[in-house]
């Protein structure tokens, strides 16, 4: 049965490209989820779908799910073999006053939370002036954890589910949680 998708999906992957190449932008239609597998095409299509047909949600140039929200995708960094963290029900990038750097071979769980500007405290309605995040390469962002702006994590952090940034651990290599986050175990 999977010599049967394999031999499908090469025979239609020619015809899929050009045709996603009229949604979204050309250096995201590359990569392990376009080159090895057809995940990245199902993404497109149900992406094209949802964004473009039914006009669900803006366009966007990556395939990227109906559940998750990115406030500017200019602003975020990221190689494209990790366009699967946009398929993550409930991720929320805000991102509108700062910039999102992700890692190559970060993972982001479900219902994380990436913000670059919080309320101002005296006035609600506004929002303090954007903070860059910085994810280093190969980390792990458990579920429903929040980043705060400003946070710079190292290369092989992890973040443990329901945790909640507020400061950097640029070190890399540690496991963090709790809330505030704070080091609970260094890695080897």
């Amino acid at each position: 049965m999977k010599k049967i998708k394999k031999s499908i999906f090469i025979f239609f992957r020619p015809m899929l490209h050009i045709f996603c190449r009229f949604f979204f932008e050309q250096k995201y239609l590359s990569g392990r989820h376009f080159e090895t597998d057809y995940y990245g095409y199902i993404w497109a299509l149900r992406s094209i779908w949802t964004r473009s047909i039914l006009r669900l949600a803006p366009p966007m140039p990556c395939p990227v799910a109906l559940s998750c929200h990115v406030s500017n995708f200019k602003n975020i960094v990221i190689h494209p073999d990790n366009i699967d963290n946009f398929q993550s029900p409930g991720t929320y990038f805000q991102n509108f006053k700062g910039m999102i750097h992700i890692g190559y071979g970060t993972c982001i769980a479900p219902n994380v939370g990436l913000i670059t500007a919080n309320h101002k405290i005296d006035n609600l309605i506004e929002h303090e002036d954007g903070r860059d995040i910085k994810i280093g390469e190969k980390c792990w962002i458990g579920m429903n954890s929040v980043i705060l702006p400003g946070v710079h994590l190292g290369n092989h952090t992890i973040v443990a589910a329901g945790s909640v940034v507020t400061k950097s651990f640029p070190e890399g290599k540690v496991v963090v949680g709790g809330v505030p986050a704070k080091i609970l175990k260094t890695l080897p």
